[in-house]
């Protein structure tokens, strides 16, 4: 297998170089002088074998057991030599192209996602060590892309700024209004439109985790009249309200329930009333979860091209106001992420251990290169039932905003005291 994945990456490596320490103790440089350059050891020949048969979940398997080693560089780099070069892989690795067909095939099965599975995926990922996310999350534990008006914000502002402009397209134009916060986390999103906006909301999740520091929070800030969060699958809502929410959840519902979900929404959402729908996409067409991401990080989980998402707004009936695309705010999200991660390795891996670090850090990375080199992007989608229900041009929005700048949008208070 030496030989054949030695002919994979002459061919793949074509942007960066890649040197690569085989299990016999010789050295193959690939690529060119180019940046990124990395040096990479391959332990033994289960990992050489492992990378030619299912590289796609391979690489951070190995990665994260110790049998593929980052020699010189970062791990950022050597995904980066790799992921930079993806556009050549059909072709340089036809394992891999195959496996991608495979995976067009059954990704519907891969994204059943009904309530009780969709909770045990929920529970995989967010009924994690709540200790954890404080150690790299904002003080809001905003687990979402944030909004970087110039690119320079603190991770903080960025975030507080991404809940005003929310906020601004939600039309919040009178206190009192009723809200539904569709996926609502640790509830940060939940309770600065109550803090903030004077709205009334309830906030749903699957996460017994989430729920708990969401309901002490509202507690703890003395918004539990106002805000009320429940342990409740979105399609079992069946209220109606003024204004809808969702931020980061679509990207766990299934490319096969994306009618459900907008039913949902259509159903609940007031005659005269605004939504808005925050998700992760990706401007190269409908595609598949990474194996490792899926089985590791994000079981049942799919960021769908807006051609998949359209068709499911339209049969529910809603019109689309607006969709706004961000593109490298996701970036710069992830590199806050990242770099806060790394400054609390240690008391992480006092919670976990190395692997689970190893693990973590192998899905920050790989994400925020997925979002400079691989096409993905976030999209917001403004939806409503009568046409008339927003302004006519997007001046709201930053009226809205400059309303009220992003130091007066309060943060809420910390979750774990900190």
């Amino acid at each position: 297998m030496h030989a054949v994945l030695d002919a994979i990456l002459r061919r793949f490596v074509t942007i960066g170089r890649l040197t690569v320490w085989w299990p016999d103790g010789s050295r193959t440089t690939y690529g060119s002088d180019d940046e990124p350059q990395v040096a990479m050891r391959l332990r033994d020949t289960r990992t050489v074998r492992r990378l030619v048969l299912n590289p796609s979940l391979a690489a951070g398997e190995e990665y994260v057991e110790g049998r593929l080693v980052v020699e010189d560089g970062r791990l950022y780099d050597l995904l980066d030599v790799l992921l930079a070069s993806r556009d050549d892989a059909p072709t340089a690795h036809p394992v891999m192209r195959l496996r991608e067909r495979l995976g067009a095939l059954t990704r519907r099965l891969d994204q059943y996602n009904p309530a009780a599975r969709s909770r045990r995926n929920v529970a995989h990922h967010y009924d994690l060590n709540g200790r954890l996310y404080s150690l790299f999350l904002d003080r809001d534990w905003q687990y979402s892309c944030a909004y970087f008006a110039t690119g320079d914000e603190t991770l903080e502002e960025a975030q507080a700024a991404k809940k005003r402009h929310i906020a601004a397209k939600l039309c919040l134009d009178r206190p009192g209004l009723r809200v539904l916060d569709i996926g609502c986390g640790w509830g940060g999103m939940a309770l600065t439109l109550a803090r903030d906006f004077g709205a009334h909301v309830t906030g749903v999740t699957l996460s017994q985790e989430q729920l708990q520091a969401a309901r002490a929070r509202a507690v703890a800030e003395g918004l539990d009249d106002r805000v009320r969060f429940e342990l409740r699958d979105y399609r079992a809502v069946t209220e109606q309200f003024d204004r809808i929410v969702s931020v980061g959840m679509f990207e766990h519902v299934g490319v096969g329930h994306f009618g459900e979900f907008f039913n949902t929404v259509a159903r609940c959402l007031k005659r005269d009333g605004v939504a808005l729908v925050h998700a992760i996409g990706r401007s190269d067409g409908p595609g598949g979860t990474n194996k490792w991401m899926q089985k590791y990080i994000f079981p049942g989980g799919y960021s769908p091209a807006l051609s998949e998402v359209l068709p499911g707004i339209e049969r529910s009936g809603l019109m689309t106001t607006d969709i706004e695309i961000l593109r490298l705010h996701y970036a710069k999200t992830l590199r806050h992420w990242r770099r806060r991660f790394a400054a609390n390795r240690d008391a992480i891996t006092a919670l976990y251990d190395e692997r689970f670090c190893r693990m973590f850090e192998f899905y920050l990375a790989a994400s925020e290169i997925t979002f400079r080199r691989c096409g993905h992007l976030v999209w917001q989608a403004q939806l409503a039932h009568d046409q008339t229900a927003v302004p006519l041009t997007r001046d709201y929005v930053a009226a809205a905003e400059a309303m009220r700048p992003v130091g007066q949008v309060a943060q809420a208070a910390d979750p774990l005291g900190r």
